[in-house]
């Protein structure tokens, strides 16, 4: 029975592991108002070289730049994507970066879908929550990258910066992007190939 001791021992350092990962990423409590008021910016790009993670071919589609705030965030660690995408990113902007505006809504994340709804009456008009938070696959660019997107917190306001990217597996499995912030549903997350990631 030697071994009890040891699993014992691991199974505490675990608990504390998890603990302590838990308190790292505890929610960010910010003051109302827009905490993050301008709007993503988006440029075309031409010949923009085509990045290759692991059995990942991936073409970008536009160069992407946003700060916002953190409204929910998922991690995958199972799931036929997490090899290239381990976070999703719920994210707002403007007035959906309001503390006045979320206390009203019901955020949830989960199988690579950010849902919310209204606790009660709607706090803006639904094209205004639709135009100003999206559901966002990052992807990064490094294993720094990697570590700082690991940190991000909810309620944070981050800016990231990189391509907007189109992608396609060894096996002929494939990710396309949006382009658009007026979508929602399938289809409409934005997936970003993210270089720099800064907390503001």
């Amino acid at each position: 029975m030697a071994w009890r001791p040891i699993l014992l021992t691991a199974l505490v350092a675990a608990g504390l592991w998890q603990g302590y990962t838990n308190w790292q990423l505890r929610p960010v409590h910010p003051v109302d108002g827009p905490m993050a008021p301008d709007e993503p910016e988006q440029h075309d790009v031409e010949a923009a070289p085509v990045t290759v993670l692991g059995r990942w071919r991936l073409t970008p589609q536009a160069r992407y730049e946003i700060t916002a705030r953190i409204l929910s965030r998922e991690d995958y660690h199972i799931d036929p994507l997490s090899d290239l995408i381990p976070e999703d990113l719920a994210l707002g902007w403007g007035p959906m970066s309001d503390n006045r505006v979320l206390q009203g809504l019901e955020i949830t994340q989960g199988a690579r879908f950010y849902s919310w709804r209204p606790r009660h009456s709607l706090p803006i008009p639904r094209e205004a929550i639709i135009e100003h938070s999206a559901n966002t696959h990052v992807i990064p660019a490094s294993a720094a990258v990697a570590g700082q997107l690991r940190r991000l917190r909810v309620g944070q306001v981050v800016h990231l910066s990189g391509y907007l990217v189109n992608g396609v597996r060894d096996d002929g499995a494939y990710i396309h992007t949006s382009l658009t912030r007026s979508d929602s549903g399938p289809g409409s997350c934005e997936v970003m190939l993210v270089e720099q990631v800064e907390n503001r």
